[in-house]
């Protein structure tokens, strides 16, 4: 399991973090995406690493604007 962290600018609101959320799951295999616009970040939980430049499309293309990403295998 890899826990995704993305940074993101240009949300709002909880329509917002929906918005990128429904972006991402449609885009990839996830177990859970969860999105904050108070901290500014995406958190993707997934079986398989996401590669970072197309994540970065995704986010990009629903209008936000990814500034960072981390990624971390967990236990």
């Amino acid at each position: 399991m890899y826990k995704i962290t993305a940074k993101v600018e240009g949300m709002g609101c909880g329509m917002c973090e929906s918005h990128i959320n429904d972006a991402v799951r449609n885009a990839f295999t996830v177990e859970k995406v969860t999105s904050s616009h108070t901290k500014g970040e995406t958190v993707i939980l997934s079986e398989e690493e996401i590669d970072e430049d197309a994540l970065r499309e995704v986010i990009d293309d629903t209008g936000y604007e990814m500034i960072s990403c981390t990624c971390e295998a967990c236990a």
